[in-house]
C-alpha cells in the first residue's frame, strides 16, 4: 500500500521544476492536485489557504506546504517544503555558474525569451483558476479585467484597486 507521504512527494517534486516566474506559476496545478486529483480539500478551503499564503511573508510557493499541512499535518508540510524548494534550489545553484560564464550567449537569450511567455501563461492560468474557484461570477471577471487594464495603462496603485474591488462587490451584494 502506498504511504501518503509518497503522494506529497509525487505532487510537489515535479512542481518544483515548474516554479518559473515564482510560486504563483504553479497555483493552477497545486489546485488541480489538491482538490481534483488527491481530494485533500474543497475549492473554498484551497482559496482560503491561497489567501493566507499571500498574507504571510515569504516565497510564493509557501502555498504548497500549507496544502500539504492540511492534507497530512506538520510532517506533510515539512516534506512538501523540502520537495518544492530543494530540487529547484539545487538546479539554480548548479546552473548559476554556467549562466554566468556564458552570459550573452545566443542559447541563453533564446532560453530567456522562451521562458518568459511560458511563465506569463502559467501565471495567467493561476489567475483564471482563482477567479473560477472564488465563484464571483461575471462581476469578478469584470473587476479583474478592469484592474488589469488600469494597471497596464495607468499608474494606478494596487493599494487603491484592492479596496475599490471590495467596494464594488459590497455595493453589488448589498
Amino acid at each position: 500500500m502506498e504511504h501518503p507521504f509518497w503522494r506529497i512527494l509525487l505532487v510537489f517534486l515535479p512542481l518544483s521544476f515548474l516554479t518559473v516566474g515564482g510560486g504563483q506559476s504553479i497555483v493552477s496545478d497545486v489546485h488541480r492536485q489538491a482538490v481534483e486529483v488527491q481530494g485533500w480539500m474543497s475549492d473554498a478551503r484551497f482559496l482560503e489557504l491561497f489567501a493566507l499564503s499571500r498574507l504571510t511573508p515569504g516565497p510564493g510557493a509557501l502555498l504548497s506546504p500549507m496544502v500539504a499541512f492540511e492534507a497530512m499535518g506538520p510532517w506533510g508540510a515539512l516534506l512538501a517544503a523540502l520537495a518544492i524548494f530543494t530540487p529547484s534550489s539545487f538546479l539554480v545553484w548548479g546552473l548559476a555558474g554556467l549562466w554566468r560564464r556564458t552570459h550573452g550567449a545566443a542559447w541563453q537569450k533564446a532560453v530567456e525569451r522562451g521562458l518568459a511567455p511560458v511563465a506569463a501563461g502559467m501565471i495567467l492560468a493561476a489567475g483564471a483558476t482563482l477567479l473560477r474557484v472564488a465563484e464571483g461570477g461575471w462581476l469578478a471577471w469584470a473587476v479583474a479585467a478592469a484592474s488589469t487594464v488600469l494597471l497596464m495603462t495607468t499608474r494606478a496603485s494596487p493599494f487603491l484597486l484592492l479596496p475599490a474591488g471590495a467596494l464594488i462587490f459590497w455595493v453589488a451584494l448589498a
